[in-house]
């Protein structure tokens, strides 16, 4: 596969980066819910297919990008492990599926109170009566595009919520760039 910089991700990649986040979400949505973050490369998919025809009954060779799920993450620090990665200039992006809790405007005081303690400002976040569980995937590409989607679990007989949005996630998405950048 030829190597990717920002300025040679074509627009067909970018054009694409909505509809891989997606694929993403669908993926690992076809796990249930109570999932671990998941990791996956972004591809260019005639890249892939060149060097991997085997692979022609598995991908869309119509898609521009095709997300290839990565081994586990270690458990732990979620940024931590991140911070670790460094992708091969043959990726054009990454994306990572990760189940949030989504708490209304009105718990920002509430939260603000605890300070920024990691474990606190969850045990507060698991504890609102108004929580609600969600699956949020955030994708990039080297070239900045980035793409979010956020599955808000329905509850009864309310079903689950689907909102897409570039602005959803943008500490996530910049942490995500990051592992795209050449390390030294």
């Amino acid at each position: 596969m030829s190597a990717m910089s920002p300025s040679a991700i074509p627009e067909e990649l970018t054009t694409a980066l909505p509809g891989a986040a997606r694929e993403v979400e669908d993926y690992v949505s076809t796990s249930g819910w109570e999932q671990p973050p998941q990791l996956f490369a972004l591809v260019p998919t005639k890249e892939l297919l060149s060097r991997e025809p085997g692979l022609a009954d598995q991908v869309d060779p119509n898609a521009a990008l095709t997300p290839v799920a990565q081994d586990p993450l270690p458990a732990g620090d979620l940024a931590r492990s991140l911070a670790a990665i460094a992708w091969p200039n043959t990726v054009a992006g990454c994306a990572l599926a990760q189940e949030i809790l989504v708490l209304p405007p009105e718990a920002q005081e509430q939260l603000a109170e605890v300070g920024t303690d990691p474990d606190q400002l969850q045990k507060v976040a698991a504890e609102h009566p108004e929580r609600k569980e969600a699956r949020l995937v955030a994708a990039v590409l080297r070239d900045g595009t980035e793409a979010c989607v956020l599955r808000v679990r329905g509850s009864g007989e309310e079903p689950d919520q689907v909102i897409e949005h570039t602005g959803l996630a943008p500490n996530l998405t910049e942490v995500l760039q990051n592992t795209l950048s050449t390390k030294s």
